[in-house]
């Protein structure tokens, strides 16, 4: 009898122990051609880790991460993948195809395959922004809808996904349809170049019915959050009175929300922008970074003092392509629109043929072209080259000290290509004019009399 009991005592003992809980994600891989020396894991802006790859482009380590999505960087590149406690993942790619060579396998590896072919998805669609934005709406919707069949029929054939991530990848696919179809009206205007139009009733009714206060999609889905994100920015750019889109975000909307719209309203914080001081206040009310805040609070003061008529911040001495230098009081008696670009900038030199054009239609009359290169020291070779293989016209200079040049700082330039108009007393017509290739800049001159 006590030895029955002492083996009852045994085996419960051994019944009840439990197996111990892996909290953690075991990564590995393989990077073929590397073009770092690392890979790193993100989880949207924050870095989880860097891993260093050895000399024959394998990594390996553990990640302590919550159960989500997660990106994999490696240099310029990006790859999605959704972690779990206890997946043992190993990757394998070649930078030379990055998209199409990406393979996982392991535990975890099926979510993670689904996601790269996803990608690829959109890529074999070949969507040529240009083009589908310009679309009329029902071309451009049946677009939207064929691309985003195309991922449903994907994840509805993989058997071995469970139901909760197809769930939650269903939603994905809905919200990164929705904001294809948000970005419609504002990209239609620049790309059909139709800058008074307005999307048809049955075209916006569609957005009405969407929850913009989801805490749990915004905490666990980046689609959504874009979503939400695009939603609040479009309406404080449509409002007459923007202050009251911040009361409201204020007062109802996610505290994430608030802190990530606050962020990503910075670019906001500019000459162009007729509401100026209602994006200040809404962004430092929105805000409770004091650093950012304090960063805000330095660009508004100097956006302030870059209004119509105010005096131009100057630049002097910088080198002129042609030989010498050249300031811009050198130029005083002339209008003068300031090209800010780079050689690497691709958006730049896609304006290059219509600045050409323009030179051209206002070549003899009392203006300055002026293209100012912020490239580095080190490629000031490359900067040559292209003048000269590119033959680009008016007065070219190079600034003396790239970003940090003084005359880029005092305008608050934070992305490029950006165009600047001053008048023959060297004041500010605008510190953030059309673009060339914008029919509002012929319009612009043509009411100064230039």
């Amino acid at each position: 009898m006590k030895r029955l009991l002492a083996l009852s005592i045994v085996t419960t003992l051994f019944a009840c122990k439990e197996e111990p809980k892996i909290d953690y994600v075991l990564f590995s891989g393989k990077i073929e051609n590397p073009t770092v020396k690392s890979v790193s894991v993100f989880q949207g802006r924050e870095k989880i880790k860097e891993i260093q790859l050895e000399q024959d482009g394998t990594f390996s380590d553990t990640l302590t991460v919550e159960n989500g999505y997660y990106n994999l960087d490696h240099g310029r590149e990006v790859a999605y993948m959704y972690l779990e406690k206890g997946d043992s993942i190993n990757v394998s790619l070649d930078t030379k195809e990055f998209d199409e060579t990406i393979k996982y396998s392991g535990i975890g590896s099926s979510k993670n395959n689904f996601l790269a072919e996803k990608v690829l998805i959109e890529e074999k669609a070949d969507i040529d922004i240009s083009k589908v934005y310009a679309m009329e709406e029902p071309e451009f919707i049946a677009v939207m809808e064929d691309l985003k069949n195309s991922k449903v029929k994907s994840l509805e054939s993989k058997e071995n996904l469970s139901s909760e991530f197809k769930t939650t990848e269903k939603k994905n696919i809905d919200y990164d349809y929705l904001i294809n179809l948000l970005n419609y009206p504002s990209y239609h205007k620049h790309f059909a170049k139709k800058a008074e139009f307005k999307a048809s009733d049955d075209f916006m009714t569609r957005f009405s019915t969407i929850d913009y206060n989801n805490e749990k999609d915004y905490e666990a889905l980046d689609s959504y959050k874009r979503l939400v994100q695009i939603h609040y920015a479009n309406q404080l750019r449509d409002s007459d009175n923007p202050s009251l889109i911040f009361e409201e975000v204020s007062k109802t909307s996610i505290d994430a929300l608030k802190e990530d719209l606050s962020k990503s309203l910075r670019y906001d914080i500019s000459p162009s922008n007729e509401h100026l001081k209602a994006y200040y206040n809404g962004i430092i009310n929105l805000s409770t970074d004091e650093k950012y805040k304090q960063e805000i609070s330095t660009k508004y003061s100097k956006v302030s003092k870059l209004a119509k008529g105010m005096p131009s911040p100057s630049f002097v001495e910088y080198e002129n392509h042609k030989g010498g230098t050249t300031s811009l009081e050198d130029l005083r008696g002339k209008y003068v629109y300031v090209d800010v670009w780079a050689t690497w900038c691709g958006p730049c030199i896609r304006e290059i043929p219509a600045l050409k054009e323009v030179e051209k239609q206002f070549h003899g009359k009392n203006i300055a072209f002026v293209s100012t290169s912020i490239d580095k020291a080190s490629a000031h070779n490359t900067w040559v080259e292209m003048v000269k293989n590119k033959e680009l016209g008016g007065i070219q200079l190079m600034a003396d000290n790239d970003w940090n040049s003084q005359f880029v700082k005092d305008y608050a330039i934070e992305g490029i290509p950006r165009f600047i108009l001053i008048d023959p007393d060297g004041n500010i017509v605008s510190a953030d004019a059309p673009r060339p290739s914008n029919p509002k800049l012929v319009e612009l001159f043509k009411e100064l009399n230039i």
